[in-house]
């Protein structure tokens, strides 16, 4: 007998999947619901005094709504446009996904894999249960470690090798693939096993298989890269007397996979293009069923602000979740990095998507997804 749950991940794997084959247009509809969501999204980062953002709602392979608001940097001259670049924090982690899935469907990975395979290093305190964490557990947030283990280390600068050699301290909370455990750390461990199948650097596997063929021409990976950039959004932080501008910290970039992409809002938009199916040559719809078939449950979620009166179940993909939104499937990722706050999120039911990206750490940016996501299905309805 099947469970409810396991009724509910068959039926939002089955709608993700039809809709790759078949999908409507509804541009017409939906240009009402982008219209208002312009509006709001300039009034509340107005009232909220974030001090700049960008946001892109597309529907299969068109733009509905590409827009900006305010400033680079809080006090400058320079406004935010169509090509200004901000970190995408843990958005980053929808790439690695699809890159590790790309040489899976290659037949050059295997998700049952053991991580040790390629990070024969890492070492829990048995060593008979670090063993037992494959890539699939890796790249799905289910390792069974302590939730974010030693992030608090990439915070205080420690070096990626010397935190890789404390998880010979860290005991398991659970078995791999029996809880939901959310990983930055870990989650980067995908990047030895992508680096040494595809023969290149991460940075250049990304450029070569995504960046460059989505013409994704602002997209780039790492600290160095970003400060190089002249048209990017500087990173502010919420204080009691406002936003304060700080400066740009290059402790997470040392995480790749987990955090080191940046990107404009007109190159997240060809992102949500080619994961709506429309790009097929670089995104194959089995990728793209492989990264968005729900995993290990994600209770916490449904606790969320400004969400919990919209999601009825919440799940881990790879590198993805996969939330039930008012019963329809709703393919989603936040991040969050000192100073940025960034949200992606599609509907492959509907074949529409959006993007947002701000330079000041705002819970507007839940506000203002839930709600556009709410006004989108009611016209189902």
């Amino acid at each position: 007998m099947f469970s409810k749950s396991a009724f509910i991940v068959g039926t939002l794997s089955l709608a993700i999947s039809t809709v790759l084959v078949s999908k409507p247009t509804h541009a017409s509809i939906y240009n009402g619901v982008s219209d208002k969501f312009k509006q709001k999204f300039h009034q509340q980062l107005k009232n909220n005094k974030v001090p700049g953002g960008a946001f892109v709602i597309v529907e299969g392979d068109k733009i509905l709504k590409l827009s900006y608001y305010g400033k680079r940097s809080k006090g400058s001259a320079l406004n935010v446009n169509a090509n200004t670049v901000f970190r995408l924090a843990s958005v980053s982690k929808t790439f690695a996904g699809t890159l590790a899935s790309m040489l899976v469907q290659e037949n050059k990975l295997d998700w049952q894999q053991p991580i040790n395979a390629y990070l024969p290093s890492f070492v829990l305190a048995d060593p008979k249960a670090s063993q037992k964490i494959n890539l699939g557990h890796i790249i799905g947030q289910s390792t069974g470690l302590m939730p974010n283990s030693y992030d608090n280390l990439v915070n205080a600068n420690v070096s990626k090798d010397k935190i890789l050699n404390k998880f010979s301290e860290i005991t398991p909370m659970c078995r791999p693939g029996v809880c939901y455990s959310y990983q930055n750390v870990a989650f980067s461990f995908i990047e030895s096993a992508i680096e040494q199948k595809s023969g290149l650097s991460y940075e250049n596997y990304i450029e070569k298989r995504i960046f460059k063929p989505l013409e994704m021409n602002n997209a780039s990976t790492g600290y160095t890269a970003f400060m190089a950039e002249k048209n990017r959004a500087e990173p502010h932080i919420k204080t009691k007397s406002g936003f304060k501008k700080v400066s740009v910290k290059p402790n997470y970039y040392e995480l790749a996979p987990a955090a080191g992409v940046n990107a404009s809002i007109t190159d997240m938009s060809k992102w949500l293009i080619a994961n709506l199916g429309e790009k097929p040559a670089v995104l194959s719809s089995a990728v793209i069923n492989d990264v968005t078939t729900p995993g290990v449950k994600t209770t916490k979620e449904l606790r969320r602000r400004d969400w919990r009166t919209y999601l009825d179940n919440a799940y881990y993909g790879k590198g993805w979740r996969v939330y039930e939104f008012e019963g329809r499937p709703l393919i989603y990722h936040a991040g969050w990095v000192a100073g940025y706050v960034a949200e992606i999120s599609y509907s492959p039911e509907l074949n529409i998507g959006m993007v947002m990206l701000l330079n000041g750490e705002s819970r507007v940016i839940a506000k203002l997804s839930s709600a556009f996501w709410h006004d989108v299905f009611k016209q189902q309805n």
